[in-house]
């Protein structure tokens, strides 16, 4: 079978790079069903952009390589879409865009759109191997457990990278880079869940509440939950991204509360209060009695001086942790790093060294915040890829 385009990964950037690639183009997965990782995402919702996209938002080891790409298909543009499918969605918070039906209504408006495109669609087909010939590339997959043999002017690598592999996440794109030449960046898990050994948050496990996390390259305010196994919620899933083993992480549980004021207030008015008492009004109960031998809570309001009030504001503001690690690529929602966008073009995310092989989406080293923002790079390189391969055709 000849064709001109064959992209390996049916999720979001290998379908979104059909609707664009023109004719002759074969989409493959080898899952029984396309956009697993769409379905699964936002609570079945899929956070499919964000508001505010921008290149500031994006992890990558050239921080300018996603800018082409990111302006020419836009967080709009993909809403508009959207919206010409008829599929209902809300904004919440952090300008993060969910459907408000299912996520199967986006995997449904890829596969309608690759199919009028004039894209066809494979399942259950894995890569056996891929070969370079003189017109592009000679490709043999297993259909079904079927061999079958594929050649193809264009080969576009949208297997994304290793998160989630009980999903069947592989190493496929970097192997087939390497075979062609790329080089990788590290991969690593990205925003995940931290670990911590003894278990210390056990009886935490279920809380949350707004924080602000950091370490020494940068910091974020969101949600924090306490689990069985550490930390997560949103603010630790994005500083994950940033961080790297042996590393303390510093917890504010007060970013927005003027505590220090508050406490000295109510020592004023309310002194015979109890001081866990009155952090129980700031802060979860079970936390305040987490801290308690920690922190030595303990006595009236009347009993704190401004230095002891001022101390525990302080800790409050200032919890340093270890984690022991992350919980790996079983939760991760991304992988950060990737092929190397050094040997990729920016405007067409086309090999330079291997001309008619592309790398797109999770794939390459590009990864973007919680928060729909690597669905809009998913968008954005699947069009880079798919508009000059069609134009090139």
């Amino acid at each position: 079978m000849q064709i001109n385009t064959l992209i390996l990964g049916a999720g979001a950037a290998g379908m979104m790079c059909a609707r664009y690639s023109g004719g002759s183009t074969l989409v493959i997965d080898h899952a029984k069903a396309p956009g697993e990782k769409i379905r699964i995402s936002g609570g079945g919702r899929c956070n499919f952009t964000n508001m505010y996209a921008d290149p500031k938002n994006y992890l990558s080891a050239n921080p300018h390589f996603c800018k082409s790409a990111l302006a020419r298909y836009t967080q709009w543009d993909f809403i508009g879409l959207v919206d010409r499918h008829g599929i209902a969605w809300h904004e919440k918070t952090l300008g993060q865009l969910f459907c408000d039906g299912s996520a199967k209504q986006i995997i449904a408006m890829l596969v309608e759109e690759l199919h009028q495109a004039g894209a066809d669609l494979w399942l259950q087909t894995s890569v056996d191997s891929v070969e370079r010939t003189a017109a592009g590339f000679s490709v043999r997959l297993l259909r079904e457990g079927k061999p079958q043999t594929v050649t193809c002017r264009n080969l576009v690598l949208a297997t994304g990278g290793k998160s989630i592999p009980k999903m069947g996440a592989t190493s496929l794109a970097y192997d087939l880079a390497r075979q062609f030449g790329l080089e990788l960046t590290e991969t690593r898990p990205a925003l995940v869940p931290f670990t911590f050994p003894d278990g210390r948050f056990q009886p935490l496990a279920g809380t949350a509440l707004p924080a602000r996390l950091s370490n020494a390259r940068t910091s974020f305010d969101e949600a924090l939950l306490f689990t069985h196994r550490g930390l997560s919620g949103p603010a630790v899933l994005q500083l994950s991204s940033y961080w790297r083993e042996g590393e303390e992480i510093t917890v504010n549980l007060i970013p927005e509360t003027p505590l220090f004021d508050l406490l000295r207030d109510q020592r004023q008015s309310e002194g015979r209060r109890d001081l866990t008492t009155e952090l129980a009004r700031h802060l979860p109960a079970k936390l305040v009695d987490f801290l308690k031998p920690q922190l030595s809570l303990k006595g009236r309001l009347a009993d704190q001086s401004d230095t002891a009030l001022a101390a525990l504001c302080e800790a409050l503001q200032n919890w340093r942790l270890l984690p022991s690690g992350t919980e790996g690529y079983r939760t991760a929602e991304v992988t950060l790093g990737g092929i190397c966008t050094d040997g990729l073009s920016s405007k067409t995310m086309e090999a330079k060294s291997a001309p008619g092989l592309y790398a797109i989406g999770e794939a390459a080293d590009v990864t973007g915040w919680l928060g729909g923002y690597n669905f809009q790079w998913a968008w954005s390189s699947g069009f880079a890829a798919g508009t000059a391969i069609a134009a090139a055709s």
